[in-house]
C-alpha cells in the first residue's frame, strides 16, 4: 500500500511541475499595469538616466515667481525619489548618459542649465540670447535640446521668425557656435552622431540638415508641398536612415528617407506633438495633445498597434534603458485665454475657438500635471 502511494506521488509530480511552470509563465507574460504619478505644475519634457535607472521631469513649478523643479522618479513605480530646485524655470530636457549630466532649457530666460544628477545639484546656467524684450522685439526662445554623447556637445533650437541652433560645450556650458537660418520657428532637432548630422524641423514645412563638423546648414528641403505644415518634432532611425516628423497642422506623421530626403510614408494619426523611435522594438511613439492619446506604431509597416488614452494633454516622451517602458508627461488643461480686446468691466468680444478645443479635456483647477508609465 505504501509503495502504491509513493508511485502515485511520483506520478503526480510531472503534473504539479507542469502546472507550476504554466502559472509562472502566465504570470510572467501578463502585461504590467500602466502607472501614473502626479508631479508639480508645468510638467514639460522628460529624460531617462540609464546610469541611475531613473526618470527626470522638467517642470516650470507653475506660472508664479521663482525657479523650476526637476523631479526624479523611480523607473518601475514612478515614486518621487527626489526634487532638484533650479534657479530658472525648466521646460526642455536632455541627458548625457556618459557624464550623467542633465541639461534643461529655460525658455522664459533664453537660457540652458546643467544639472549633476548623481548629486542632484544645479551646476551652471548659460544665457543664450540676452536681447531685452521691448515692443515687438523678443529674444529667441529655447525649445528642444539634443546631446551628442561622443563629443559632449548640446544642440539647442532657438525659436523666432528666423530661428537658430546653438551649439554648447556640455562640460563647461559655454557657447561654441550659433547656426543661423533654420527657418521660421525651427523647433524640433535630432542628431545622427555617426554621420555627423543634425536635423531641424520648422513651421515652414522644411527639413533642415546641419553638418555638425562645420556647424553650418548643409541642405533644406520642403516636404509635402501644397499643404500647411508646422513640423514640431523629429525622431531618427539612424540605422535605417529614416526620419519621423510630427505635424500640428496635418493629421499625419511623415516618414522621410534621409538619403533622398523624400517622404516615403504618411502615417494617418491625429495632429501630433512629440515623437520617439524605439530601435529595440522597431516601434514609434507619438503624442496627440488635442486628442488626449498616445499612438504606438509598428515602424516596420507603419500600422498603429495600440492607442492609449490619457487623462489630460500628453506632451513629451522618454524610454527606459531596456526599451520596455514608455514615459509620457501629461499636462492638465488651463483655463480659457482671455480674448484680445477685453477690458476691465467690459464684456469681451467673442473669441475664435482654438483649433481642437472641442476635443480638449475640461480644465481641472488645482490638479497637478503627471507622468504616465506605459508597459510595452
Amino acid at each position: 500500500m505504501k509503495a502504491l502511494k509513493t508511485t502515485q506521488q511520483w506520478a503526480l509530480r510531472p503534473l504539479l511541475l507542469a502546472t507550476a511552470l504554466f502559472s509562472a509563465s502566465a504570470a510572467f507574460a501578463a502585461p504590467a499595469a500602466d502607472v501614473t504619478q502626479q508631479v508639480g505644475q508645468g510638467a514639460y519634457e522628460l529624460a531617462f538616466s540609464n546610469t541611475n535607472n531613473a526618470l527626470y521631469v522638467a517642470t516650470s513649478n507653475g506660472r508664479g515667481e521663482g525657479g523650476g523643479v526637476v523631479y526624479r522618479l523611480g523607473e518601475q513605480d514612478l515614486a518621487v525619489q527626489g526634487k532638484i530646485p533650479t534657479e530658472l524655470k525648466t521646460f526642455g530636457a536632455a541627458i548625457n548618459n556618459q557624464t550623467n549630466v542633465l541639461y534643461v532649457g529655460n525658455t522664459l530666460n533664453s537660457a540652458v542649465t546643467s544639472v549633476d544628477v548623481a548629486s542632484g545639484k544645479e551646476l551652471k546656467n548659460l544665457v543664450l540670447d540676452a536681447t531685452k524684450r521691448e515692443g515687438d522685439v523678443r529674444p529667441l526662445a529655447v525649445r528642444e535640446l539634443a546631446v551628442d554623447e561622443k563629443t559632449n556637445r548640446v544642440y539647442i533650437t532657438g525659436l523666432g521668425k528666423e530661428s537658430v541652433v546653438w551649439v554648447v560645450d556640455g562640460k563647461d556650458l559655454k557657447l561654441i557656435s550659433t547656426i543661423p537660418n533654420t527657418g521660421k520657428m525651427g523647433t524640433g532637432i535630432a542628431l545622427d552622431s555617426a554621420a555627423q548630422k543634425a536635423y531641424v524641423t520648422n513651421a515652414d514645412g522644411e527639413l533642415v540638415t546641419i553638418d555638425t563638423r562645420t556647424n553650418a546648414v548643409e541642405k533644406r528641403v520642403k516636404l509635402d508641398e501644397g499643404k500647411e505644415h508646422f513640423f514640431l518634432n523629429i525622431a531618427l532611425d539612424t540605422k535605417g536612415q529614416r526620419a519621423f516628423i510630427t505635424d500640428s497642422k496635418q493629421a499625419q506623421v511623415l516618414v522621410v528617407d534621409l538619403k533622398t530626403q523624400k517622404v516615403i510614408e504618411r502615417i494617418a494619426v491625429p495632429e501630433s506633438l512629440a515623437v520617439l523611435f524605439n530601435a529595440q522594438r522597431d516601434e514609434l511613439y507619438v503624442t496627440h495633445r488635442m486628442a488626449s492619446e498616445v499612438s504606438i506604431i509598428d515602424a516596420s509597416n507603419y500600422k498603429v498597434k495600440r492607442t492609449v488614452k490619457t487623462e489630460g494633454l500628453p506632451n513629451s516622451l522618454a524610454i527606459s534603458a531596456d526599451g520596455k517602458a514608455l514615459f509620457v508627461s501629461v499636462k492638465q488643461p488651463g483655463p480659457p485665454r482671455k480674448p484680445a480686446g477685453a477690458k476691465e468691466g467690459e464684456k469681451a468680444p467673442a473669441a475664435k475657438p482654438e483649433a481642437g478645443a472641442e476635443k480638449r479635456p475640461a480644465p481641472q483647477p488645482g490638479k497637478p500635471d503627471s507622468v504616465l508609465r506605459i508597459a510595452l
